[in-house]
């Protein structure tokens, strides 16, 4: 990530911090628009040139967007185009992020960090079922349809929204990838972090609390954690926060060993 995009993102996101009315509404006009922009690398190009003036980009959004968008999603959608991006695609992915932070904002009494996690590991589970909703090619209203149909009931609409529309992108990421950024975003929005644990047997309730402290002492946050069973790893834990992997586990103790008595 550029510079550029680094500060576009923080000022974007206060943005959405000091803006009124922000509903699931607003979320689903933010996704539409991303995904407008994501198939028109004119249109995205256009928007993110820092070469045209603020008042010729803001013209070309109330062109394409205007009668499309509340004030409140027209407004973010300015500023986010107002911003210097280091490229047409940061910029794309900076409104389907405040979009997945708004939905957040409007579902804020949901478990939506433990939905998406739960979905993400469905679709770890189901080959077809990544493939249906990853394909460049399929139809993006039924893959909507199928997202509600397996969440109907059992997620909150927020993590609906979230799911469903990320379904919808038609741009060079694995679902998978772009769930567990929705749920890293979500955390993050939430003044919080979500790690995710695998240990050979289930965790109990007070190792889950002592892990969860001694990761928000490292952290500096509240930490979630997402627990996965996984008997290959025979003990120990391994332990995954965005980028950061702590590997604790017997499993990665017995292979380092092996390489040092092969090597």
């Amino acid at each position: 990530m550029g510079s550029a995009t680094t500060q576009a993102l923080a000022a974007t996101t206060a943005a959405l911090d000091s803006a009124a009315g922000v509903d699931l509404a607003t979320a689903d006009q933010l996704f539409a628009a991303a995904r407008a922009l994501g198939v028109s690398p004119h249109l995205s190009g256009a928007l993110a040139d820092s070469a045209a003036s603020g008042p010729a980009r803001a013209k070309v959004v109330a062109d394409v967007f205007g009668t499309a968008l509340a004030p409140t999603s027209l407004s973010l959608l300015n500023t986010a185009v107002a911003q210097r991006w280091s490229s047409a695609s940061d910029l794309v992915d900076a409104i389907e992020e405040l979009a997945v932070r708004a939905a957040a904002r409007a579902g804020a009494d949901a478990d939506i960090e433990g939905e998406l996690f739960e979905f993400s590991r469905t679709v770890a589970a189901n080959p077809e079922l990544e493939l249906a909703l990853g394909s460049r090619l399929g139809d993006d209203a039924a893959k909507a349809t199928l997202v509600r149909s397996i969440l109907g009931g059992r997620a909150s609409a927020a993590t609906i929204l979230i799911v469903s529309s990320l379904a919808q992108s038609r741009r060079e990421r694995r679902i998978r990838q772009l769930l567990i950024r929705a749920m890293d975003l979500v955390a993050d929005e939430r003044g919080r972090k979500v790690a995710t644990v695998v240990s050979a047997v289930p965790l109990s309730a007070s190792q889950s609390e002592r892990l969860a402290a001694a990761l928000g002492k490292r952290y500096g946050a509240s930490v979630t954690l997402n627990s996965v069973v996984d008997p290959s790893v025979v003990g120990g834990v391994r332990v995954q926060i965005a980028d950061d992997v702590i590997d604790a586990s017997v499993s990665s103790r017995l292979a380092d060993l092996r390489q040092r008595l092969a090597g």
